[in-house]
């Protein structure tokens, strides 16, 4: 509640709650399906691999400066790959942690994961693992099952795996995921997201409405079963029914993602490009949709206070320019 508190603050004064900042445009994978390095990621004109992006104290103060102009109570660290620069994490992430900043770190754990950042305050790592070891070997070479079990020793971390068509064409095999995962001490929380394709693509990855039935299904029985699946059951029903557009998505509209030139604005969420929001299985966007679903006292839609919120605080961030300078 404190959380919520704290962002309904931010939105009202006109801030954002969240920031994501893909720190480096380099990253040894090539997995299928990866939207960061789509051809739209950027808008079109530009690729990730063709931005520029910085390293050392210029990555450093570039990040700040962005914490400094924005104000975001959360921020999330992804790529690229971003233990790519682990350096200067080194730097970044204790001087994060004592601006109050939550930190989020998405990685593939390609490369070890220093072992003083465990235990770092307001700091968590999520590693992508992309099904089961045969297939996620296959995709996410040379981020190997071998090299993730080996990197997170000593760490405690969350587990993200987005579900693709491949996984849900074998009986039972989130559910073999999940127990391999579940018993693993370095694991604390279980992610699943479903993939979101762009309009009109055709892939090996988009799931089919069928497909999709069937892994909501699949969640919602094992939840019960994995303690460490962190789904509550109505953001898993979200991916049955998700926002219709980013206009209807809280997520979209309350976090603001930025390229690796530490400039570039991706919209109209993080997968940049045209994202068809009909099949979105977003995590985060699921989530706070459920949130904004929730009727406080079983009355009042917390997204109709939220959209209040929103239009006001942006009123006030117009209105401060013009306040200052009749001052």
């Amino acid at each position: 509640m404190e959380g919520i508190i704290a962002a309904w603050g931010r939105i009202l004064t006109g801030h954002i709650p969240a920031l994501s900042v893909e720190i480096t445009r380099e990253c040894p994978l090539h997995c299928p399906g990866c939207y960061a390095y789509g051809d739209d990621h950027l808008g079109g004109d530009i690729t990730l691999r063709e931005v520029r992006d910085f390293k050392g104290q210029q990555l450093v103060d570039g990040v700040l400066g962005l914490i400094d102009r924005y104000r975001p109570l959360h921020l999330s660290i992804v790529g690229g790959e971003p233990l790519v620069r682990y350096r200067e994490l080194d730097t970044l992430l204790p001087i994060l942690a004592s601006r109050g900043i939550y930190t989020q770190l998405v990685t593939s754990a390609v490369r070890e994961i220093p072992k003083h950042w465990h235990g770092l305050p307001r700091f968590s790592i999520v590693v992508s693992i992309d099904g089961l070891q045969p297939e996620h070997d296959a995709r996410r070479t040379p981020a190997t099952y071998d090299r993730i079990l080996k990197h997170i020793a000593g760490h405690k971390i969350t587990v993200h795996c987005t579900v693709t068509r491949q996984q849900v064409q074998r009986a039972g095999y989130i559910e073999e995921f999940l127990r391999f995962w579940s018993e693993r001490t370095e694991v604390e929380k279980i992610w699943c997201s479903l993939y979101t394709p762009q309009i009109g693509e055709i892939s090996d990855e988009r799931l089919r409405p069928a497909d999709r039935e069937r892994v909501v299904a699949d969640l919602l029985a094992l939840r019960l079963r994995f303690p460490k699946l962190a789904l509550p059951k109505g953001l898993i029903e979200v991916y049955a029914d998700p926002p219709d557009s980013p206009d209807e998505c809280v997520f979209a509209r309350t976090t603001m993602t930025i390229s690796a030139d530490l400039t570039t604005r991706i919209t109209p969420c993080q997968f940049g490009g045209n994202p068809d929001c009909s099949n979105c299985g977003c995590i985060a966007s699921a989530g706070l949709a459920a949130v904004a679903r929730h009727h406080l006292f079983g009355l009042i839609p917390v997204g109709s206070i939220f959209n209040g919120s929103l239009k006001l605080g942006q009123r006030m961030k117009r209105l401060r320019p013009a306040e200052a300078s009749a001052g």
